[in-house]
């Protein structure tokens, strides 16, 4: 390994994500293995995780945009393409300030250390809209990654069309184009130096002639067949922060007290009447005799009502480290809480909000690893006091275990870094040591 860290060119790598806490954190798991080959890394992001960024050893650079708004628009409409008339000018104004960071998040000195950057590859999630672009001005390598697919298949949907075929990426491209076409070429012509896109040119934002990394196992999703050779299914990207986590006397007693629990939590998603929603997931763990933990998550889940002495209310756990102490867990399809859910072996029932979740859920349910999800405003003391019986199940319980076998045999990030290196436009061996590269 050794060897091969040696032939390979030390970069400096800006990585562009936007998204929520979820959408960070594999990207920090590939920071730090990015690190460890002798890379510069920056991770660009939200203002809001600029301590969860530098507290794993990451330099961070602000991005605009704010995900709690952006979250909460998504929710209302179900979808980040379509959003509510009301919405409309709050959305825009998001994309609008994530698009005119990215160049200054490429390009700008560190803003503590004054230290130059210029970003010799860039590595983003799709909805760093305007990456390319970037990475056209600056001639750059540029690699997309994401925990979400994106590229066109038959296989299934556009997670965020939820229409049948192949054509549904295509409307997807067309819905975001329309939406930032005009912020795309201001950015353009104002400060990149670099020609207009034409108005019906939606294929500008489809990535399917960029290298792709989709950052799930194929154990839980297998690459489609009509995804060719730029594209790459590398495994979960875990940040594994549990082994610095020390809980709370409190919860190591409660933990000791009883049977596993069951978790309950929805991440960051945005809740408009969360007591009543508490009252029905309290409802449905007293009606099927189990514990629960309850994480509060974005929605203040678990907050200003009554709790029993059978119920926990947990923050800012780290779930590679809470999961391992459930039997199963409930959340809304996050790629990365479901990941964490699978990877600890606990059957899984998904609540999907809106988006990929939806997904997620279906594929949960497939493996026979969790009920069919169940949308939440479907979702009832009945629905989910049936749900958490059938994950009680011990051959759903036995499956769950064995998908974690498979995943855990997995080292996503390595092949992640892997795949970035192959798709290098220069092979390493060809690489010329006066290029305009690091060399330490």
């Amino acid at each position: 390994m050794n060897d091969c860290k040696n032939k390979i060119p030390k970069l400096k790598i800006a990585l562009l994500v936007v998204g929520t806490r979820g959408d960070v954190q594999p990207f920090l798991a590939l920071a730090l293995r990015l690190q460890e080959y002798g890379h510069y890394v920056r991770l660009a992001t939200h203002s809001q995780f600029h301590g969860f960024v530098k507290s794993v050893g990451v330099d961070f650079y602000p991005l605009g945009g704010d995900p709690r708004i952006m979250a909460e628009c998504f929710v209302r409409a179900r979808s980040i393409l379509l959003p509510r008339p009301g919405d409309m000018a709050l959305q825009r104004k998001q994309l609008k300030a994530i698009i005119e960071s990215l160049l200054p998040a490429c390009t700008q000195p560190d803003p503590v250390s004054g230290e130059p950057f210029t970003a010799q590859a860039i590595i983003a999630n799709p909805p760093a809209f305007g990456s390319k672009d970037i990475a056209e001005a600056l001639d750059v390598p540029l690699h997309i990654m994401f925990t979400v697919p994106w590229t066109p298949t038959r296989a299934f949907p556009h997670p965020f069309t939820q229409r049948a075929g192949r054509l549904s990426y295509a409307l997807a491209d067309l819905m975001i184009w329309l939406g930032i076409r005009g912020f795309i070429n201001e950015v353009r012509t104002n400060k990149l130096n670099l020609g207009p896109i034409g108005y019906f040119n939606s294929g500008h934002v489809s990535i399917s002639q960029l290298p792709t990394s989709y950052m799930w196992s194929s154990h839980v999703l297998p690459k489609p067949n009509d995804w060719g050779p730029l594209v790459d299914v590398v495994g979960y990207c875990f940040l594994n922060l549990g082994t610095k986590y020390e809980p709370s006397q409190d919860f190591v007693d409660w933990i000791q007290k009883g049977s596993k629990p069951i978790y309950i939590g929805f991440g960051s998603v945005p809740l408009k009447k969360s007591e009543k929603l508490t009252a029905m997931i309290l409802e449905a763990l007293k009606k099927t005799g189990q514990r629960g933990i309850i994480d509060p998550g974005w929605g203040d889940l678990g907050t200003n009502v009554d709790i029993s002495d059978d119920v926990f209310v947990l923050s800012d756990c780290p779930h590679d480290w809470l999961f391992p102490q459930c039997y199963a867990v409930v959340h809304h399809g996050g790629p990365g809480t479901a990941a964490a859910g699978v990877k600890a072996g606990c059957p899984t029932m998904v609540v999907p909000f809106c988006g990929d979740q939806f997904l997620w859920g279906e594929i949960m349910h497939h493996k026979g690893v969790g009920p069919a999800p169940i949308p939440i405003p479907h979702l009832t003391v009945e629905s989910l006091s049936k749900a958490i019986t059938f994950m009680l199940q011990p051959q759903v319980k036995s499956r769950a275990m064995e998908l974690a076998e498979s995943i855990n045999a997995e080292d996503g990030v390595g092949a992640a870094v892997g795949a970035f290196h192959r798709h290098l436009p220069t092979p390493f061996s060809d690489q010329d040591p006066s290029a305009n590269l690091l060399h330490y």
